[in-house]
């Protein structure tokens, strides 16, 4: 009788668990790099499907993250030396967005427990992976904040706290900007669901960002063909040189 009990409460808990989710839209999927981008916008939208009808108590709150690829990135310390700034104390960064983006339906603070960040690793300094440091330098955590101040400086880390608009706790939407320098890759977006600073629901798709026409080209050969590349680029600039001398010397004339 127990075991039946408690049974019957799993099964009338399970909808409970599972009673909202995302349906997405986005107002494109892939976003093409070419030698005149100059960044661009994405329209992100959505709907809640339920099986039950909205839970009363706090309202819904949404979380719209949009990841470029990870990479290791150096942060080094200058400090000034008899009036000349060197490098001093660096620090491996293990993985750290190439472009972060988070737009959220209120203050994060609000929607989103800590727990739940350390848990889905949402916020900015989350998403960036610093296991270890050099013994000798005790603010390991002070290369990761300027880190982020200088990526957020360039556009490339954004926190756009009420940039999700929210309706009848079913529909929602928001845009998210990529700036010009984009990584080529796979932009991991994701949408949270979130009552009282716990998520509910969660969805992921990916955003393809590539390099096309000449981009690519110039691209692919740099990476394959490095040394035509470099015996490409030398042309070109002698060339340039060229050129600029000779306008020079007919305008003299």
């Amino acid at each position: 009788m127990r075991e039946l009990v408690l049974l019957l409460w799993a099964l009338l808990a399970l909808p409970a668990l599972a009673s909202e989710e995302v349906v997405l839209g986005l107002s494109k999927n892939q976003v093409s790099i070419t030698t005149n981008f100059d960044g661009s916008e994405i329209l992100v939208f959505g709907a809640v499907k339920r099986d039950a009808p909205i839970p009363e108590g706090d309202p819904l709150q949404v979380i719209v993250a949009v990841s470029g690829p990870s990479m290791p990135v150096t942060v080094r310390r200058k400090e000034k030396r008899f009036g000349i700034w060197v490098n001093t104390d660096a620090v491996e960064v293990d993985a750290a967005p190439s472009f972060y983006a988070i737009n959220t339906s209120a203050p994060l603070d609000d929607v989103l427990r800590a727990v739940e960040d350390q848990r889905h690793k949402i916020s900015i300094p989350q998403a960036i992976r610093s296991v270890g440091a050099p013994q000798n330098i005790s603010d390991a955590g002070a290369f990761t904040q300027s880190l982020i101040r200088i990526r957020k400086k360039s556009n490339l880390y954004q926190l756009n706290e009420d940039a999700v608009t929210v309706e009848e706790q079913t529909l929602f939407r928001t845009s998210i900007r990529l700036p010009a320098a984009l990584t080529e890759g796979g932009y991991d977006t994701r949408i949270f669901l979130t009552r009282g600073g716990s998520v509910v629901a969660q969805y992921e798709t990916v955003i393809d960002v590539r390099k096309v026409g000449l981009e690519r080209w110039l691209f692919t050969m740099s990476r394959e063909q490095s040394l035509l590349y470099g015996l490409m680029s030398l042309a070109i600039a002698i060339a340039a040189g060229w050129g600029a001398s000779a306008i020079f010397t007919l305008l003299r004339r």
